[in-house]
């Protein structure tokens, strides 16, 4: 089945990732409407962003370390991972622990178009041609299958790929992963996911990992607490607004009587 692999690397019972169960998308032809296509930016035991490509009913997915290069003369490496569910195109959120363990950001998303006549074939062949049309990549694009290396194990044969930006009106030497590193759907950073999603076992130890990326994510830790702070003060300052006003409210008509009692004893 397409998303065995999938399953079995997750737990359900401490991931939010959707389940993949379900029912999946139908099958498309090339004559029907345009394919679903994501970019997710994870930031887990290193940064990397995920290309996912809508096909029979799944999502296609790489991992692309760099992330995508708008530049033609970039050859981005691109890892080939488990399909993913369909319902996992729009998911951003914070993946407590276990695989994966960290924080994903829906960084990109739009429609896809394959520009071959059989997808399936391509794959086969390692030489997928196909154009993007997201609020962050456009144009015609090339994924490209390498030669695997003589010591390459056997369950890592045939997964690594090449993402390539073809030359067009949308290529060009602009880094879109600096230029525009924020989420399409909440327009925040990964501080901002966090933040509305702060897992309690990364408040008394967070992921153990070391060097850059350790380093980057106890600041975005450190980030989102202090947002979380700030919110919590925010809605404790409206909380008592409230009160104070429902309270006045309530004293109004005692206020009232007394002052028509004073105005008739001075009668």
């Amino acid at each position: 089945m397409p998303l065995d692999e999938y399953t079995r690397k997750r737990d359900f019972a401490k991931t939010p990732e959707p389940s993949g169960a379900r029912k999946t998308r139908a099958r498309k032809t090339r004559q029907t409407a345009s394919l679903y296509f994501c970019v997710q930016k994870h930031l887990a035991s290193r940064l990397h962003y995920d290309l996912r490509l809508e096909h029979n009913g799944v999502l296609l997915s790489w991992a692309v370390p760099k992330g995508p290069s708008l530049d033609h003369r970039d050859k981005h490496m691109a890892v080939q991972t488990e399909d993913h569910p369909y319902d996992y195109g729009d998911f951003e959120g914070v993946i407590p622990e276990g695989y994966g363990a960290g924080i994903v950001m829906l960084w990109d998303h739009g429609t896809w178009q394959p520009e071959v006549e059989d997808v399936d074939a391509a794959l086969r062949k390692g030489d997928l041609k196909f154009t993007l049309d997201g609020y962050k990549l456009k144009g015609s694009w090339v994924i490209v299958r390498t030669r695997d290396r003589p010591n390459t194990s056997p369950s890592q044969r045939g997964r690594s790929w090449l993402l390539i930006k073809h030359r067009d009106f949308w290529s060009g030497a602009l880094d879109i992963t600096t230029f525009a590193p924020l989420s399409v759907k909440s327009e925040g950073d990964f501080d901002d996911i966090l933040a509305a999603d702060m897992p309690d076992l990364w408040v008394t130890g967070r992921p153990s990992r070391g060097g850059a990326t350790g380093k980057r994510l106890q600041e975005i830790i450190d980030k989102a607490a202090v947002k979380i702070i700030e919110r919590e003060e925010r809605q404790a300052k409206t909380t008592k607004q409230t009160q104070y006003r429902t309270s006045g409210t309530r004293r109004a008509p005692g206020r009232t009587s007394t002052t028509k009692a004073s105005t008739r004893g001075s009668e």
